[in-house]
């Protein structure tokens, strides 16, 4: 019919993965010591654009 939802999660996740990403890079290492220095942002972030690429490109293989 029309859209696939793959397409627009895709998109939502690799955002919201990339803002994550920047974030983790940018931030002051000392808000990550509740996390035992484990930067969070920026692992969960990769985790999410990886996602959100996959995501994406089984959508648009599908659709065409």
């Amino acid at each position: 019919m029309g859209l696939d939802i793959r397409i627009p999660v895709g998109l939502m996740f690799g955002i919201i993965g990339v803002i994550l990403v920047v974030y983790g890079l940018v931030s002051d290492s000392r808000i990550y010591e509740a996390s035992l220095g484990i930067n969070v942002n920026l692992w969960w972030g990769a985790v999410m654009l990886v996602f959100g690429v996959v995501m994406f490109v089984l959508g648009r293989r599908k659709a065409a």
